[in-house]
């Protein structure tokens, strides 16, 4: 006796599917089977991990660090009979502004301290070089000790006669001269790199809130 689907559609013998509707008509425990092994079991998957790339660390081979601190380092060295001590700091400061702006990679405070000392080292070189064409004609000349003389002259210490009689004995020797000149640029560098570094901090701090 022929087997009808409840489509309507006549099957054949033994008919697994109906033809027309494609419905089941037979249980295949095989295949059942599997659909149960295959709903029990659940595949965890997990999610892709998304690396990226970190920031290249601040140092001198960190190419756009070392451009930018050269380029504050001149703007402050130009900067420094407009806006002495404060051009330190905001050459610092402007560095890692500029830095993060060019990169678009925050920094935190250590980085912004690094970013600011390398400022501050090209900017004390730049200003030995400044310093040392000032005090070269004058020492060709013979005349260093009265020109260091002349420039202490409008400094408040020299109200105190004692000070005056030191650096007068000081600036009587060549040894002197070269001893103050040595105790000038130590105290530069120090003023220039601890101020560079102070304001890469407060960029540093300022930027990375953003």
């Amino acid at each position: 006796m022929p087997e009808f689907c409840t489509c309507g559609a006549q099957l054949p013998p033994d008919a697994l599917f109906c033809h027309k509707c494609g419905k089941p008509q037979r249980e295949i425990p095989g295949a059942m089977a599997a659909e149960e092994v295959k709903d029990r079991i659940e595949i965890h998957v997990p999610p892709p991990v998304l690396q990226t790339a970190g920031s290249p660390r601040v140092d001198f081979r960190n190419r756009a660090a070392v451009r930018i601190a050269l380029l504050l380092a001149v703007s402050a060295t130009v900067l420094t009979g407009f806006l002495p001590f404060l051009n330190w700091l905001a050459a610092g400061f402007f560095a890692v502004w500029f830095y993060r702006r060019k990169t678009g990679a925050r920094m935190n405070v250590g980085a912004g301290v690094r970013l600011g000392w390398i400022t501050g080292l090209l900017t004390f070189g730049l200003a030995s070089v400044v310093f040392a064409l000032e005090k070269i004609p004058a020492a060709l000349n013979g005349q260093l000790a009265e020109t260091i003389r002349q420039q202490l002259h409008s400094l408040p210490m020299q109200q105190d006669p004692a000070v005056v009689s030191q650096l007068n004995e000081l600036l009587a020797s060549g040894s002197g001269v070269a001893f103050f000149l040595v105790f000038t640029l130590a105290g530069l560098f120090l003023m220039i790199t601890c101020l560079s570094m102070a304001g890469g901090a407060l960029g540093a701090k300022l930027t990375g809130r953003g």
